[in-house]
């Protein structure tokens, strides 16, 4: 098994959504914020080699949207999904397999792109993992996701059969378990990775950063926040228990961290680079 890290694009977004009912006060001294009280995200996504296939999880956020959209989001000059893959010599074509965390913009929108007006399929020969709960929560968006989902990010994959919706948590691609979660979004797929028997975990917006380790520091962007207060518990209990890795999407700072019981509380232990991981 071959995995390394693609960096979709650098962006930013408020603070006060990415730490919810947590004083700014508490979360600045993990995770930084500017002036306009604005911190810094990755969009650090996995390709996997598992022998023939070419997994990719997420797709970034793309760029179909106006300027004024893309306006506040604050993307970095730099990385891009297309450049990132080109410098890992990875052919969009090659790519066997998509696995979709949720369709939210920032990690589908890169799915997709626009040509002379027409949208088509940045890897079109590879199949779209969707969880279907997630895909009927996406096309028809209540008024708090809305802004979230554009259709234009996913319609035209399904138009040109290439997704598979699968209802239940599973190993559906070797060596990769999907658990479903529904705290952030309905239908939240985190893939778990087994490598030289040992467990690393795509965290997405499950987890978004070390800095939300604490159970309670919630993203004011979760759908369903006590389910996700309930559902992160289990989840830390587990990854302490079991020494997971946990691999993260959106922390700029953070590519990989561990956990550990301190008293009855689950903490940080101490964070690694992937090629630290890739090298235990």
């Amino acid at each position: 098994m071959k995995i390394q890290i693609i960096r979709a694009e650098d962006w930013k977004m408020d603070g006060g959504a990415g730490f919810g009912l947590i004083p700014k006060t508490l979360w600045s001294k993990q995770y930084p914020a500017d002036d306009l009280n604005y911190i810094m995200m990755a969009s650090r996504l996995l390709y996997i080699e598992i022998e023939e296939r070419k997994i990719l999880i997420d797709a970034g956020m793309g760029h179909k949207q106006s300027e004024k959209y893309y306006a506040h989001k604050y993307i970095q000059p730099g990385n891009s999904l297309l450049n990132s893959l080109k410098q890992a010599n990875i052919d969009p074509a090659a790519i066997t397999d998509v696995i979709v965390t949720h369709l939210h913009d920032d990690h589908v929108g890169g799915a997709t792109y626009l040509d002379e007006g027409i949208v088509k399929l940045q890897f079109p020969n590879a199949n779209h993992w969707i969880s279907k709960a997630q895909w009927d929560w996406a096309i028809t968006p209540n008024k708090r996701e809305a802004g979230a989902y554009f259709n234009a990010n996913f319609i035209p994959i399904l138009e040109a059969g290439k997704i598979t919706f699968f209802d239940s948590e599973g190993e559906h691609i070797p060596n990769i378990f999907f658990k479903i979660y529904n705290g952030h979004t309905v239908g939240n797929v985190i893939p778990v990775i087994k490598y030289k028997g040992k467990t690393l975990v795509f965290m997405a917006d499950f987890i978004p950063y070390v800095a939300s380790i604490p159970i309670p520091y919630i993203s004011a962007t979760d759908i369903q926040p006590v389910i996700s207060l309930s559902e992160k518990e289990d989840f830390l209990n587990e990854a302490a228990a079991n020494q997971y890795y946990l691999f993260f999407e959106h922390d700029f700072y953070h590519e990989i961290a561990t956990v550990e019981f301190q008293g009855s509380k689950v903490v940080h232990q101490k964070s690694i680079s992937l090629e630290e991981f890739l090298a235990l």
